[in-house]
């Protein structure tokens, strides 16, 4: 079996998380894809969707499902993305797809953060995968400095622009044995708009496709 035909066991999966009547956060990615494809089945008994990009927005709508605005709600009952990598901890790096920011704050306001990936994502230490960092242009320099001095071999995602209007770092060479001292750490320096480390809000369930079946881990 494919990569591909674990993410699809693993989206369909996450369709057993979802309450009739509910507004569903959805995240970005090659998985989340599939689970759009899965949520499309069950359209007529949620109330809609709300979206961490602009590709996820085409996908919802592409498929029938009502998008709407995150400013009018206060909190969501679950949020469906997937992850770049994720520890035993639960917590993850994302934002391979540049939408980090938006899939940060959809996973604050949500009560449970449904995590679906394929078994490759699933490490013992978080780094291995890039880490990335929306970051606005005129602070470049000074990151990418800051980012040095903590050991990190930062680079210029070249020709991509964040729908916020900013620029991606990713981070390569961190072995990140403290994710969540590492998160406060970058998001702390001036012109960080958020880094795709999902630490202090990680993932409540995890499902994990694999070749016999998906694997469900709770917090």
């Amino acid at each position: 079996m494919t990569l591909n035909e674990f993410k699809k066991k693993a989206a369909w999966a996450a369709l057993d998380y979802i309450c009739p009547g509910t507004v569903i956060g959805v995240g970005t990615g090659t998985t989340v894809f599939y689970f759009i494809q899965a949520l499309s089945a069950v359209k007529k008994i949620i109330y809609g969707a709300i979206s961490s990009s602009n590709s996820s927005t085409v996908l919802l709508k592409k498929y029938g499902i009502k998008v709407l605005n995150i400013n009018n709600f206060n909190s969501l009952d679950v949020y469906i993305d997937s992850a770049d990598e994720i520890n035993y901890q639960m917590q993850m790096i994302k934002g391979g797809g540049a939408a980090l920011t938006g899939e940060k704050i959809i996973a604050e306001i949500s009560k449970k953060f449904v995590c679906i990936i394929d078994q490759s994502k699933r490490v013992d230490v978080l780094g291995k995968f890039p880490l990335p960092i929306e970051i606005i242009p005129m602070a470049l320099t000074y990151i990418s400095r800051e980012i040095i001095k903590i050991g990190g071999n930062p680079k210029f995602r070249k020709n991509v622009v964040t729908e916020n209007g900013n620029i991606i770092l990713d981070v390569y060479n961190l072995h990140i044995q403290n994710p969540i001292l590492m998160e406060d750490k970058i998001n702390s320096f001036p012109g960080v708009v958020t880094v795709g480390l999902f630490a202090k809000r990680s993932a409540d369930i995890v499902l994990i496709g694999k070749k016999n079946g998906v694997e469900v881990i709770k917090k």
